[in-house]
């Protein structure tokens, strides 16, 4: 079974030229943090930055307060990328949650739900496995300390149990609501690799706290990170008024197995 994967994985490197591959997260405030639309203007911004994928917090479905599908307007908007929807919760007659959209097909795609903290809503973690990757879109409390914690807890052992011995490249993804030296970050630290600049991220108007963050997993997949950033500004949109964080890329370089690691 590793060596059918290997063998996938390289047929999907060497089809897509993805030597080096450039993932993004971005918790667009269900595009409605300053403004009654901004997915065009996001789908500008994430094609000025050119990632095969993107990993979205707070989305809308079809509720009283966006009537559409955001995960599938943003695709449209990109030109017909694929699109996978987690559901945190109910919401205004619809839903509301993660998700995630790739240049890439998706294969396989499931939703962890993960437990509510005291005095706050349901969070989810999207996953899509595509020929050549896996991108995981997660969304953490943003109350509780405990409940982030927890939350992270699950978030790693399904992951590691599904993707540990696996060797595709699995990107953790998205808005985790603590610090860089949080007990919530170190939860992740001996599984994961974390890959993003950890300059500020929010808020998109007064930046003073990194809470958006690109983690690998440390599993048979070896990448070695060339470069990171904060998106403070675009010529393709206002990143000030399009939500209230801002954007996140990695680019890496990925290795064959026997190539070494980055690690």
């Amino acid at each position: 079974m590793r060596r059918n994967s290997l063998f996938i994985f390289v047929l999907f490197a060497l089809s897509c030229g993805c030597s080096t591959l450039k993932v993004m997260t971005y918790n667009v405030g269900a595009f409605g943090k300053f403004s009654e639309d901004s997915v065009p203007e996001v789908a500008a911004m994430i094609g000025e930055t050119g990632p095969r994928a993107v990993a979205l917090n707070e989305l809308d479905s079809c509720n009283t307060r966006h009537d559409v599908f955001q995960a599938e307007y943003l695709a449209r908007c990109l030109g017909g990328w694929e699109y996978s929807f987690g559901r945190a919760m109910p919401f205004a007659g619809g839903a509301y949650g993660n998700g995630v959209v790739t240049r890439d097909r998706i294969i396989k795609s499931f939703t962890i739900a993960l437990p509510k903290g005291e005095g706050s809503e349901p969070r989810s973690c999207a996953v899509v496995e595509t020929p050549g990757y896996v991108l995981a879109s997660v969304h953490l409390d943003h109350i509780s300390a405990e409940a982030r914690v927890r939350q992270a807890g699950i978030v790693n052992e399904r992951l590691v149990s599904e993707y540990g011995g696996s060797y595709k490249p699995v990107f953790l993804c998205g808005d985790f609501n603590d610090t860089p030296e949080s007990l919530t970050l170190g939860v992740f630290s001996g599984d994961w690799q974390l890959l993003s600049d950890t300059s500020y991220s929010f808020s998109s108007i007064d930046p003073h706290v990194c809470i958006d963050y690109i983690l690998v997993l440390k599993n048979m997949a070896r990448v070695k990170p060339i470069k990171s950033e904060v998106m403070h500004k675009f010529e393709s949109g206002d990143v000030k008024h399009a939500s209230d964080h801002l954007p996140v890329y990695v680019k890496v370089r990925i290795l064959s197995p026997s190539s070494g690691s980055a690690r």
